[in-house]
């Protein structure tokens, strides 16, 4: 597996271990969807501009947000992932978690879209959100729903 890192916005540096980490959360989502065999993707970390401006152009929704996948529909390429520092760091401060673990999660979770995985559905978020956390216990990172799994309260 080949993984491009763009780094757009220099705040992303300041985050040790952050290209391990994401390496080793893409190569994880690829074993438990069972597609080792994929060959390339790119992760481009950027601002929220960025995000902003892809999210109008490719969603229709002039916002920010803070992951956003795009499957390339190619034998040998599995797509490109965009996430945005400024949402990224506010989601994890609200939530309190670290920066690079919830980075980690949203990487995990943009390859499972790559790969075809949803959750606009009840029924889809019971197979994506269960992956996502087997994935991140792996990584010893914990459940990032806690008691919202399947998008529900409990």
């Amino acid at each position: 597996m080949s993984i491009t890192l763009v780094i757009e916005d220099a705040r992303w540096r300041k985050l040790k271990g952050l290209t391990a980490r994401v390496k080793r959360a893409v190569k994880a989502a690829l074993a438990e969807a069972g597609a080792e065999e994929a060959s390339e993707l790119t992760l481009m970390l950027t601002t929220d501009k960025k995000v902003q401006k892809l999210n109008a152009q490719f969603r229709g929704k002039d916002k920010p947000t803070n992951v956003l996948s795009f499957p390339a529909g190619v034998e040998d390429y599995l797509g490109d992932i965009a996430i945005a520092y400024g949402v990224t760091a506010r989601e994890a401060k609200e939530s309190k978690k670290t920066l690079l673990d919830h980075t980690t999660h949203l990487t995990v979770h943009g390859v499972l879209h790559l790969l075809g995985y949803d959750h606009v559905t009840e029924r889809q978020a019971r197979k994506m959100e269960p992956m996502e956390v087997r994935i991140l216990q792996t990584m010893k990172i914990a459940n990032p729903y806690d008691a919202e799994l399947y998008g529900t309260k409990k």
